[in-house]
């Protein structure tokens, strides 16, 4: 990805999307992960190629009143972290510059490989899960 790109995308990520931490399943802890929505399906179809996300409809309960909505997710963790440091020096935005600095900064540090926490690495995972949500 070029600068001018990565600016580009970090501009998207200020105002249309988002940087958190979610799940894929249940019983699993939380993972990083870059979401943008919009009406556009084009842009989308654009970030998907810079990105290598995924493009997915929204239910639309009003198709008479609302226009067609998707969102594209990054999810694969490599590749949210590889954006992430991409991006970080163009967002703009403080709580998703934060966002992105804790994760780059803590996120490979508490998470373990095989998915088997010792109770301590598990408090640190949950504490930096705690603490991401409060920034």
């Amino acid at each position: 990805m070029e600068d001018w790109e990565a600016a580009y995308l970090a501009g998207i990520i200020d105002g249309e999307g988002s940087i958190t931490l979610t799940r894929m399943h249940d019983k699993e802890h939380r993972r990083p992960c870059i979401t943008v929505a919009s009406t556009d399906y084009e842009l989308l179809e654009y970030l998907q190629i810079l990105t290598n996300g995924q493009i997915t409809k929204k239910k639309n309960y009003h198709p008479d009143r609302h226009l067609n909505s998707y969102t594209l997710s990054i999810k694969a963790k490599n590749q949210v972290l590889y954006i992430l440091k991409l991006v970080f020096p163009f967002l703009r935005v403080h709580k998703k510059k934060k966002r992105a600095s804790w994760i780059l900064d803590h996120y490979d540090r508490v998470t373990v490989r095989n998915g088997k926490y010792s109770t301590d690495k598990l408090k640190q995972k949950v504490t930096f899960e705690e603490e991401f949500f409060k920034l």
